[in-house]
């Protein structure tokens, strides 16, 4: 039998996912185990994703490409071996993603990402796609019926965005995945408003504006059967119901009273219209306030380059970043808010662009992988809709001679485009020592 979203009704295996049942609940992993999810470039961004959404336990995950491995893929695409030069990139990882947990069906595909393609799946995440491609896409996704959620990520160097599409309304059952406050009943008032006092035992947790609902109530019984009122003038043992008692019976004794959480509604743009209009972005850092308006514009003015010119910025010369500068200079003039230029900083992502890091793709395979989790559970609420990150302290202050930057050939080159020859030089002198081999310890390793 189908849900309505298009997924199938599943039995769950308890012992597998018992830490997440905890997290998520019974309702949530179901939903999750019926669905089918593509994750579109398998780059180093994507392989992360897919593991982790392959370990939350879908019921499908189809990785997709339609390019071939290089050498400077293995710098942050952990799956792949010097051996997989050459192969589709799909293909070349799609056994090693299968190990990670047989219940998922996980197959590789290069087909043609059509409306018909598309339509089979829940989730569609794309890693490697022009502006223009994950328009296109979106635009399916968002009039498909049942809408398929969409996200777009793109990692570069030590800069990162993130846009979710989750269709014009989309639901979310449990905005936090706290358990439901609650508190035992002492006495209510007959009035209006009617005040409720609980037992002192414990500090009551609601706030004013939830909505509550009652049980066992001995005497004034209206309120077990009664729609969820809403709470006001919260205080540590009592507080007043918005509800008129003076008809009700006379309290007696007991009673639960329990916070009600109502599902939320949310309306995603499309990418295209979400571009023009971003709305207010997720901040990850306050003291870089002014900075997600500007990365807003440099991601667009970055697929603008390599639209028009077939490739990324080259580390370290001057004159591709200021052809960058000039196109967010471009961009910036249409704003109606004004969006102060940091020439220091957009030099910093133009020059590192070209290189994929494992550390931020770990970073945001994660970010990724729990909205996913979030489009196909409805629980915990999701981005909404746009999120930018830099860590561009993280690089060196000022740009490197271009000979730093020259490529060697190697895996390390994505890196050396970002840090240069120097520094790669020192990490690969150091000698780490590592406690602790569980999930953690395992990705500092990786």
């Amino acid at each position: 039998m189908a849900t309505d979203n298009g997924q199938a009704n599943v039995d769950l295996d308890e012992n597998l996912h018992s830490r997440q049942l905890a997290v998520y609940g019974r309702e949530a992993m179901r939903r999750m185990a019926g669905a089918n999810v593509l994750v579109a470039g398998a780059n180093g961004t994507g392989v992360e994703i897919a593991k982790n959404v392959i370990l939350a336990g879908v019921r499908a995950l189809t990785i997709h490409d339609t390019k071939n491995v290089e050498t400077r893929d293995l710098s942050a695409q952990f799956y792949l071996t010097e051996e997989d030069v050459g192969q589709n990139r799909a293909e070349a990882c799609r056994d090693k993603l299968q190990e990670l947990n047989n219940a998922v069906a996980v197959s590789a595909s290069s087909a043609e990402l059509s409306a018909e393609y598309l339509g089979q799946f829940q989730v569609v995440v794309a890693t490697d796609a022009s502006l223009e491609e994950a328009k296109r896409i979106d635009e399916i996704c968002h009039s498909h019926q049942p809408p398929i959620a969409f996200v777009r990520v793109e990692t570069r160097g030590v800069f990162a965005s993130v846009f979710c599409d989750f269709g014009p309304s989309f639901t979310v059952y449990d905005v936090d995945g706290e358990e439901p406050h609650s508190g035992i009943v002492a006495s209510v008032s007959s009035g209006n408003p009617a005040l409720v006092t609980c037992v002192d035992d414990e500090r009551l947790e609601f706030q004013d504006g939830q909505l509550v609902v009652f049980s066992e109530v001995v005497g004034m019984t209206q309120l077990n059967s009664h729609k969820p009122v809403k709470v006001k003038n919260c205080k540590a043992h009592s507080f007043e119901l918005e509800l008129d008692t003076t008809g009700f019976s006379e309290y007696v004794r007991g009673g639960i009273v329990t916070q009600h959480k109502e599902p939320k509604v949310l309306s995603f743009k499309r990418l295209g219209e979400a571009l023009e209009s971003p709305g207010e972005y997720l901040m990850s850092d306050f003291s870089k306030f002014e900075r997600s308006p500007l990365l807003h514009l440099a991601f667009q003015a970055l697929d603008a380059y390599q639209a028009e010119t077939g490739a990324l910025p080259r580390p370290g010369v001057s004159g591709d970043a200021d052809k960058l500068l000039e196109l967010v200079g471009s961009l910036a003039a249409k704003q109606t808010d004004k969006v102060e230029l940091d020439e220091a900083l957009l030099r910093k992502f133009a020059s590192g662009s070209s290189g994929e890091l494992n550390p931020m793709a770990a970073m945001f395979g994660g970010f990724v992988g729990q909205e996913v989790v979030k489009a196909l559970s409805g629980k915990f609420s999701p981005l909404h809709q746009w999120f930018y990150f830099d860590s561009a302290e993280s690089m060196p202050d000022d740009i490197l001679p271009a000979a730093e930057y020259e490529p060697t050939g190697s895996r390390y080159d994505p890196q050396i485009a970002v840090f240069g020859r120097s520094l790669q030089q020192q990490l690969q002198s150091l000698k780490l020592f590592l406690v602790g081999a569980g999930a953690l310890g395992c990705e500092f390793m990786k």
